[in-house]
């Protein structure tokens, strides 16, 4: 018993203990500024985790108990010891008060760290104090961790050189099967940013492809985002239902159709041999990156989104019985995408005018035939690119432009259409946009894509063997060079700001279309050609910007007399036998 009551004792002694110290450190912590505001820099630094902020707290407690100590043995020491250290605990004081406020200063962790030199030269301190080194400790740290957060920002960059893995380009396998059914199929690119965190500035934008067999019926459905629709090949009817009114439209190769958000359409192949194929542009207006379609008509496949709903409430709706309902909604088990007869696609075919024209029938038509009118010029929603005659065009290929000016329903997207029919052998000039964003797809041919990028840096490859020092400089921008093939199905992007080309291949048209963004106010600056950007600059400008003469400048920038489409590569001996040595 006595042995029990001895350690309830010591229990309780122990307990009493602990509950005065913590009400004493509280106080203290209350009472002394110092260990105020240490502990205050630890709560509310950013980078510090929860554990690391009981570290740093901790921390300061050691060195308040410290201080404590040393102050006690300053007042066991002589009177002249006192006030020596009495001087030196000043300048201490100060010292700290004069490098929290270099923390409290906006600027970089290197300015910071240049006026607690300032102090500590001012104060005269060789060393520095528990507190100053804490807070040195804290820089060095958040400095590591940025270094390390760019050498990992480095290292993706670095796997992103390589061709199979370029950031700017997907192919035929990039894309994710959304539709299957046998009569047709539905693929979508993912959310760019899920490729690369480069692609941020299109993060809002998704590419999807239908494809529709001759005679099919695509179910009606709605999207939770605006789309674009552009058809690639094929005869359809397109049908929107908006209010109390039904807009149904013959759509051909060449149309773009505008599709508001939450609009419910419908689509029918009325061609009997050629298949319906569309690009469809969206742009979600939810979940940035994401967007669903939702199916008011079906069953199980597609499943219809009025199964979600009580039948309780759905007998209310529709004022009719269950068991009607059930029988409705359970037949169609066939797909988003079904055969329909001859006899269904006529009646759902009855617009006003028939599509418009491929206008690239022969080599020997190239730049030359062309519709001179829309095939629906009284349907607000829809606008043929072959309306217009090309704002560019020579032997060498055509690029065809339809900006909000021509159909209105692309100023709310601030988005512009493009088509371009790059002859064989041939390449577009080298340019870059000044706003707009390019999302591109091959729709016919093949070629190459080369363009010039500064954030898959060549100089990134060598970075890890420099040192941090070197890497953290300014040094001179370089640029790598992104090429990729480019085939049927292709989709590239050429950012804002970046020199592009594309170039078909000797054996045929490489014709792609192109879904801009940011469009407003939006400049094509051309590199080379005939409006070329250097002959616009001045004589001097010329030689100091080169480090040549002018006049030699100009005789190279001139050489080129054709506009926007040239020989490619393919005709490089014809190019020299023509024009000889630049």
């Amino acid at each position: 018993m006595a042995i029990k009551g001895l350690k309830f004792s010591l229990a309780v002694v122990l307990l009493t203990s602990l509950v005065v110290l913590s009400a004493l450190s509280a106080a203290t912590a209350k009472t002394d500024p110092e260990l105020k505001q240490c502990q205050h820099q630890c709560k509310h630094q950013e980078r510090f985790m929860e554990r690391q902020q009981e570290q740093c707290e901790q921390r300061c407690g050691d060195y308040y108990r410290q201080k404590e100590r040393e102050r006690d043995s300053e007042e066991g020491g002589s009177s002249s010891g006192r006030g020596k250290e009495s001087s030196r605990g000043d300048e201490r004081k100060q010292l700290r008060e004069c490098q929290r406020q270099c923390e409290r200063q906006q600027g970089s962790s290197q300015q910071k760290q240049a006026c607690r030199n300032q102090c500590q030269k001012r104060f005269g301190e060789k060393e520095t104090d528990p507190w100053s080194r804490e807070v040195e400790k804290r820089e060095i740290g958040n400095r590591r961790e940025e270094e390390q957060e760019e050498e990992s920002w480095e290292e993706e960059q670095e796997e992103e050189i390589s061709e199979e893995n370029n950031p700017y380009v997907f192919q035929q396998e990039h894309f994710s099967l959304k539709v299957h059914t046998e009569h047709g199929r539905v693929r979508l690119l993912p959310r760019f940013t899920k490729r690369s965190k480069l692609l941020r500035g299109i993060e809002n934008y998704r590419l999807g492809v239908l494809e529709a067999n001759p005679q099919t019926f695509v179910v009606p459905n709605h999207w939770d985002a605006d789309g674009v629709l552009f058809v690639i090949s094929g005869r359809g009817t397109l049908t929107m239902v908006q209010e109390n009114k039904r807009n149904s439209i013959n759509v051909g190769k060449g149309d773009i159709i505008r599709v508001p958000a939450g609009t419910p359409v419908y689509l029918a192949n009325r061609d009997e041999n050629e298949q319906l194929h569309i690009a469809n542009f969206l742009q979600p207006v939810n979940t940035p990156g994401q967007f669903e379609v939702y199916h008011a008509t079906g069953g199980k496949n597609p499943e219809a989104f009025y199964t979600a709903f009580s039948w309780e409430v759905l007998e209310a709706a529709f004022k009719t019985g269950r068991d009607k309902l059930e029988r409705m909604f359970r037949q169609q088990q066939q797909g988003a995408i079904v055969k329909a007869s001859k006899e269904q696609i006529e009646a759902m075919s009855q617009a006003d005018e028939e599509g418009s024209h491929w206008p690239f029938g022969g080599d020997e038509e190239l730049g030359r035939l062309w519709p001179t009118r829309g095939s629906r010029g009284s349907h607000s929603y829809s606008f043929n690119i072959f309306n217009k005659r090309p704002s560019e065009s020579n032997q060498y290929g055509q690029l065809y432009e339809v900006d909000q000016d021509d159909f209105k329903h692309l100023k709310d997207l601030d988005l512009m259409v493009s088509f371009a029919n790059i002859t064989r052998g041939s390449m577009t000039t080298l340019y870059y946009n000044s706003r707009a964003t390019k999302i591109a797809m091959v729709v016919d041919g093949e070629g190459w894509l080369e363009m010039a990028c500064p954030h898959l840096s060549s100089r990134q490859q060598g970075r890890r063997h420099s040192t941090r020092g070197q890497r953290r400089t300014g040094s001179p921008t370089t640029y790598q060079k992104v090429q990729a093939r480019l085939n049927r199905g292709t989709v590239f992007i050429v950012p804002a700001g970046h020199p592009a080309t594309s170039i078909a291949s000797r054996n045929s048209n490489l014709q792609v279309v192109c879904f801009e963004v940011n469009a407003k106010n939006n400049v094509r600056y051309t590199l080379a050609g005939r409006r070329n950007i250097v002959g616009q600059m001045h004589r001097e400008a010329k030689e100091l910007a080169f480090n040549f003469p002018a006049r030699d400048i100009d005789r190279i920038f001139k050489n080129q007399d054709e506009e926007f489409f040239f020989p490619g590569p393919a005709r490089q001996e014809e190019v020299i036998r023509r024009y000889g040595d630049a």
